[in-house]
């Protein structure tokens, strides 16, 4: 019987030119294969790089990329991981202020907040909306979003890539 095997996308938001090679082989390690990524300007800071990369391999390689990865000076990267059989998906952002942020995704991609993180945000907030609010602010990953929207839209006129269910 093979083993069961997803996909994702390594979205790198922006590294220095001397990371680069740096970054390829962390993830060729990961991935267990040699990696050579298409780097292009950052426009939302210049002097920095920006990539795309899809990659297939077993449940739980998002999470080893994303810790091989994280923790360089000037890197903003997300990697995403597709739902595979008994496996949920996920998406982990990291930027150089906030440090890294996992969430557990459905196939469409949405965030999904657990039981238990909804009941620790009332426990938390104890009748104050706005504690609340905070606490399900950081479980959406809301301030990673908005650190790594503008990253993001800088990227726009990069190649659509469809991802598509593993079965």
């Amino acid at each position: 019987m093979s083993a069961s095997m997803t996909r994702g996308v390594i979205y790198i938001h922006s590294a220095s030119a001397a990371l680069c090679p740096h970054l390829q082989w962390a993830i060729g390690e990961v991935l267990g294969r040699a990696v050579n990524l298409d780097w292009s300007d950052q426009s939302a800071a210049p002097g920095l790089l920006r990539a795309e990369y899809q990659w297939t391999g077993e449940p739980g390689t998002g999470a080893r990329i994303a810790s091989a990865m994280r923790g360089w000076q000037h890197l903003r990267f997300e990697v995403t991981e597709e739902p595979s059989p008994g496996v949920d998906g996920s998406r982990w952002s990291f930027t150089p202020e906030l440090g890294i942020f996992h969430a557990t995704t459905d196939v469409a991609g949405n965030i999904m907040v657990n039981e238990e993180r909804i009941r620790w945000a009332y426990e938390k907030g104890d009748g104050n909306p706005a504690v609340f609010f905070q606490e399900m602010s950081i479980a959406l990953g809301e301030a990673w979003d908005e650190e790594l929207e503008p990253f993001r839209h800088a990227g726009e006129q990069s190649a659509v890539r469809w991802l598509n269910q593993v079965v």
